[in-house]
C-alpha cells in the first residue's frame, strides 16, 4: 500500500456527517452539492445496512471528496484505513484502547477527532494524543445524535479555555441556534447530518451555516 502524507488541516467549519444507510444514488447527490457549497470535513457515519459493501461505498464517497480538496472519516471503524486509501481519518466514539497500537497497525499517517460528550478528561487526552480535533455531542435534542446526553454551553467553554484543538459542536445544531450558542461559548465548527443532507438544496443550506457561522456575538 502506498503512504501517504497528510494534507489537510481541520480548522473548524461545516462538518457533514453522511449516513450510509440512505440510497447511495442520492447520497452522492446530496454529498456533491454539499462539497459544492465548500464544506470542510466529510464522515461516513457507523450506520450500516447488513448488506453494504463498504470499500465500494467508502471509494465512490472519497472520490468526490478528493476533486474539492476534503478529508473523509470514518467513524469507529479504524480497521478501514488499512484497507483504504479513500480514508483520511477516523472519528472516536469514545477513546479506543491501544491508541498507539491502532497507529501502529495503520501504517501510514491517517487523522484523528473525538466526540467528547460532557468529558473533559476526553479532551485532556486528545490534546494529549495530539488529534486534530474534539467535538461535543449533544447540544440539542436530534434523532440522529442518538445516545448522546445533552452538553451544556459552560463545558464547551471550558474545554476551549483548555486545549487550541479546534472544537465542533453537534446535536440538533441549526442556522438559527449556532448564533444563540455562540454568545455562549465559542466553537470553531459545527457538524451536521440532516440539517443539510435533508436540505432541498444543500449547497445553499450549507451557505447558511456558514453565514451563522460568521456572525460575532
Amino acid at each position: 500500500m502506498e503512504v501517504m502524507e497528510i494534507t489537510h488541516k481541520i480548522t473548524g467549519g461545516i462538518y457533514l456527517v453522511l449516513d450510509p444507510a440512505r440510497p447511495l444514488p442520492l447520497l452522492l447527490q446530496k454529498l456533491e452539492a454539499a462539497l459544492k457549497g465548500e464544506i470542510n470535513v466529510v464522515q461516513i457515519w457507523n450506520n450500516w445496512n447488513a448488506d453494504t459493501d463498504k470499500l465500494t461505498l467508502i471509494e465512490a464517497i472519497g472520490s468526490l471528496c478528493r476533486q474539492y480538496n476534503v478529508p473523509l472519516f470514518i467513524n469507529e471503524e479504524w480497521q478501514l484505513l488499512t484497507e483504504t486509501l479513500y480514508l483520511d481519518g477516523v472519528h472516536f466514539d469514545t477513546i479506543p484502547k491501544g491508541y498507539n497500537l491502532i497507529k501502529e497497525t495503520v501504517k501510514r499517517p491517517f487523522m484523528a477527532g473525538i466526540t467528547c460528550s460532557g468529558d473533559l478528561d476526553t479532551v485532556a487526552w486528545a490534546d494529549e494524543n495530539q488529534l486534530d480535533y474534539v467535538s461535543f455531542c449533544a447540544m440539542f435534542p436530534s434523532p440522529s445524535a442518538g445516545s448522546c446526553s445533552i452538553v451544556m454551553p459552560a463545558i464547551v467553554k471550558k474545554a476551549h479555555e483548555s486545549t487550541l484543538l479546534p472544537i465542533f459542536v453537534s446535536g440538533g445544531i441549526t442556522p438559527q441556534n449556532i448564533i444563540a450558542l455562540k454568545e455562549k461559548t465559542p466553537f470553531d465548527g459545527v457538524a451536521v447530518i440532516s440539517g443539510i443532507l435533508s436540505a432541498d438544496d444543500p449547497q445553499q443550506q450549507v451557505q447558511t451555516y456558514k453565514d451563522a457561522l460568521s456572525i460575532n456575538p
